[in-house]
């Protein structure tokens, strides 16, 4: 449990931003392209002999669009859907997916699976299917919540090429979860809303994979690996934004461009989602 316990130990800095106002584009809806409207694309990304179910938000306007990939979390009732809208409402398309074995995809779930499947959704993105549905596989930011905040980095510390990350209370595996269980006891019982969401997994199977992994997936390490990239880090009052100082301060350390965001909302900022959209709009926005 060691690697469990290490991030805990490191000393909390100030976040040095806080959320926003409104921004307009998160909120107001654009003019109709009566040539190029927005519309949802259905598709399956693959990824070890399955196709996941996937969901396309392509923007308005004559392509190819900037493209954010979206991760939901453990195990996604939270989908972030009003984000991803938000998001395509400022000119930008969002791939959006669910894991091996979630929501109806086929195959098993564990998280090892689920970093797996990520990569798979940046290497569809960037292949010749994916630019054919208008994205632009040369300007792709990778986002996600909880959960997929680690897949997202663990993502992001292995690919080039990237022009940004954005973590949403993201769950540093190697620090607890959001109800503050540690050892593997205390995730198998925090894990109580994966109702009938997961294939193949189980509270005991997903926690083992947690602890097993726990030090490979240690989102301080990967940090050292994310020199240059832009991040934006949202971090939730009374989710697990305490737990994520010390991943700011080793992206910081490791020369990543972190704009830090506090919010005074849950682990799903379920009173604060025009907030959430705002502040990562504004972000994307200012992406050269």
């Amino acid at each position: 449990m060691r690697g469990l316990l290490l991030a805990l130990s490191i000393g909390l800095v100030p976040i040095q931003a806080s959320a926003a106002p409104p921004l307009r584009s998160a909120i107001v809806d654009p003019p109709r392209d009566p040539k190029f409207p927005a519309h949802n694309q259905q598709l399956l990304i693959p990824s070890h002999g399955v196709g996941m179910n996937a969901l396309l938000f392509i923007a308005g306007g004559k392509g190819p669009h900037r493209t954010v990939i979206l991760m939901h979390g453990l195990p996604g009732n939270e989908r972030n859907l009003d984000l991803a809208q938000a998001i395509r409402r400022a000119g930008w398309d969002v791939l959006t997916f669910t894991y091996r074995g979630a929501w109806g995809s086929p195959g098993d779930f564990s998280i090892t699976n689920a970093m797996a499947d990520t990569a798979a959704a940046l290497d569809f993105a960037r292949s010749p299917e994916g630019t054919k549905f208008g994205i632009d596989g040369r300007h792709i930011v990778l986002a996600g919540h909880s959960m997929g905040g680690a897949t997202a980095m663990m993502t992001a510390a292995g690919a080039t090429g990237l022009d940004g990350l954005v973590l949403i209370d993201a769950w540093n595996p190697s620090a607890g979860t959001s109800k503050g269980a540690i050892t593997r006891d205390q995730l198998v019982r925090s894990f109580d809303d994966f109702g009938n969401s997961l294939h193949g997994a189980s509270p005991e199977t997903v926690a083992d994979d947690a602890v097993a992994n726990s030090a490979k997936w240690n989102l301080v390490d990967a940090a050292r690996r994310l020199h240059g990239l832009p991040v934006l880090t949202i971090n939730a009052r009374f989710g697990i934004g305490e737990r994520n100082r010390p991943v700011t301060v080793a992206l910081r350390s490791a020369g990543a461009h972190v704009t830090a965001v506090d919010i005074d909302s849950d682990h799903s900022f379920s009173d604060h989602r025009i907030a959430l959209a705002s502040t990562v709009v504004r972000w994307l926005q200012s992406l050269r």
